[in-house]
């Protein structure tokens, strides 16, 4: 994994001290704009270096596959995660070790009820990159993990209805014939032709019809929580984060990919698909509350059954 930026010992304190107070007023505009939350305990962000959220993000896999509540499930999306674990999950924490700037893990932390995460390394390299202010950007990444804490935190079924729906996928996967992929793989290479390399395409051809369901209920929650999550830190607004407007621009054509090798190594991971769930479940996200207020929006999170599809 590649070291981070270069900062003093002082720019780095101070970046890790401000991080941990952004989480916390960060949270608090979070429910202000989204009406979640109130009366919850506020908690702390853990700020960390690449290596440490590397080791959450396996060590968060690991939790998710082996959840307590789900033995059914669990038993089965072990067998699948070890069999791939060497091959994939290095790659992915490699890569993303350099890019992601926070995340919210609700089967990390001790007792495995949430960690929030904020990779400073990552956040002082993206704003010196952006050319943005730093206290701005730095609390503007905080409302986004902030957002999705409060929807774990503040939605009581939401992470058991996850990790059920991330077991049955497993299971699914697991029971995949090696012969009827193999007999798949021309329309694969069409699909990459014809796709420009979109991974999610060519995923979607490698799956049964009782895989491509569950992945697409998983696909629909994903894209809500990212784009409530992107429409709630631009929603903020102004008067939290003064240089929003050009935080947005910036980070958005950042999103895209720079060089030829940095786009097919995004489309391989999966990463494309993901910059896609947040323009979608954003765009969704605002048309629903425009129609129907925040309050209309918030009954998506009344149970499973009022999710979108």
């Amino acid at each position: 994994m590649q070291p981070g930026p270069e900062a003093t010992r002082q720019e780095a304190g101070e970046l890790v001290a401000r991080l941990r107070s952004d989480a916390a007023v960060a949270e608090g505009h979070v429910r202000e704009v989204t009406g979640l939350g109130h009366g919850l305990p506020l908690l702390p962000a853990d700020v960390v270096d690449r290596p440490a959220w590397a080791a959450a993000a396996v060590h968060g896999m690991a939790a998710l596959t082996a959840d307590a509540e789900l033995p059914a499930v669990s038993r089965a999306a072990r067998i699948v995660t070890a069999r791939t674990a060497g091959l994939q999950v290095g790659g992915v924490v490699a890569y993303l070790g350099a890019r992601v700037l926070g995340q919210y893990d609700p089967f990390g932390g001790p007792a495995g009820d949430g960690r929030l995460l904020l990779v400073a390394p990552n956040v002082h390299a993206a704003q010196r990159a952006l050319d943005v202010p730093a206290a701005d950007f730095g609390l503007w990444v905080c409302l986004h993990e902030a957002t999705h804490r409060l929807q774990f935190t503040a939605v009581p079924w939401l992470r058991t209805y996850f990790a059920t729906e991330v077991g049955r996928f497993l299971t699914v996967t697991q029971g995949m014939e090696r012969g009827a992929v193999l007999e798949r793989l021309p329309e694969v290479v069409r699909a990459v032709r014809s796709s420009g390399g979109d991974s999610l395409a060519i995923v979607e051809l490698l799956q049964g019809p009782e895989q491509r369901a569950v992945l697409d209920r998983l696909l629909a929650l994903t894209t809500l929580l990212e784009g409530h999550a992107d429409h709630v830190m631009d929603a903020a607004g102004p008067e939290v984060v003064p240089s929003v407007a050009t935080i947005r621009s910036r980070f958005t054509a950042r999103r895209r990919g720079s060089g030829v090798v940095d786009r097919v190594l995004r489309a391989l991971l999966g990463v494309e698909a993901k910059v896609r769930q947040y323009a979608v479940g954003s765009a969704f996200t605002r048309h629903v509350v425009l129609a129907a207020g925040m309050a209309g929006f918030n009954r998506v999170w009344e149970s499973p059954e009022t999710l979108p599809t």
